[in-house]
């Protein structure tokens, strides 16, 4: 127990030689103390940042390195097809009153210029490639029936085809095609006389372009000659009268247009006593029918048709 008291002596001799600092520094200690602390912390912060923004970086430059899946393309547009009402003939279109109108429309129909023509060109083995339409309308207009003719005429037909648009200069040079190998055309069959007996006969037939490029983008005016059918062997004529046949037709852009008006509603002679048709008329009509395809019409950039 002597040992205790000598250690509490040599501890209060030693805490009387530790030199104590002033409270001022103890305070400043202190806040040098708490300013490191800060500092670690905000570095640690930091530290925690950097790491964040590098690894946003590698997932960045995975992610341009990585082939971006691919993203469907939008499918374009699809081609106008349909064909409105609007783009035929109008009965205010005529100069002859028409109040009757019939029609319908198609899919997938061979354009049609004068069936007689393409039946000369495969007998003289020139089939001509007509297209084939991605749509089509026709019309038939009638004269109004009044009291002494119960039936409604006819004033004209026409049908209006879609076609493809790189077709549309080639349709025309189609058509150029039977027309230089059938100028004229001697067409065999057989007719009835007058007494109703059949007889064979033989039909000369001509066709010739009356005019050319008076509407649209390409235009023609088809004249067609039948003259009055022969008997064989002897030439008598049998059968009905000669007959002259003008056939409009016009192309705007990817639509083509063909008019037939009723043979009555043109004045045409087969001989040539006349002066001469006056082809105004017609031309008219084509120009009408043209203004009447051009809103409908797909065409590449270029002045307003």
């Amino acid at each position: 127990m002597s040992e205790v008291p000598h250690f509490v002596d040599r501890l209060h001799r030693d805490l009387r030689e530790v030199g104590w600092p002033e409270p001022a520094e103890i305070r400043a200690r202190a806040r040098r103390r708490s300013r490191r602390k800060a500092a670690l912390s905000a570095l640690t912060v930091l530290a925690v940042l950097a790491g964040s923004a590098v690894a946003v970086r590698q997932r960045s430059t995975v992610s341009s390195s990585t082939p971006a899946a691919p993203v469907a393309a939008s499918s374009p547009a699809p081609a106008r097809a349909e064909i409105p009402l609007d783009a035929l003939l109008a009965p205010a279109d005529l100069l002859t009153t028409t109040r009757v109108r019939l029609g319908g429309a198609g899919l997938g129909e061979t354009v049609r210029v004068d069936p007689l023509l393409e039946s000369c060109g495969r007998e003289r083995e020139v089939a001509a490639q007509l297209p084939v339409s991605r749509a089509s309308r026709s019309q038939t207009l009638l004269r109004p029936a009044d009291g002494a003719d119960a039936s409604a005429r006819p004033v004209l037909t026409q049908d209006v085809y879609r076609i493809e648009p790189a077709r549309g200069r080639w349709f025309f040079d189609e058509i150029d095609r039977l027309l230089d190998a059938c100028s004229r055309w001697n067409l065999v069959t057989s007719t009835l006389t007058a007494e109703q007996q059949p007889v064979r006969t033989h039909q000369e037939h001509r066709w010739e372009p009356s005019v050319r490029d008076f509407a649209g983008d390409q235009s023609v005016l088809l004249r067609h000659v039948a003259l009055q059918p022969r008997a064989e062997p002897d030439g008598e004529p049998v059968g009905m009268p000669s007959t002259v046949e003008n056939t409009v037709v016009v192309r705007v852009g990817d639509l083509v247009s063909v008019v037939v008006p009723a043979r009555e509603t043109v004045v045409d002679r087969v001989d040539d006593t006349s002066p001469g048709i006056d082809y105004g008329p017609l031309i008219d009509v084509g120009k009408a029918a043209a203004s009447r395809l051009c809103p409908a019409a797909a065409r590449p950039a270029g002045p307003p048709c």
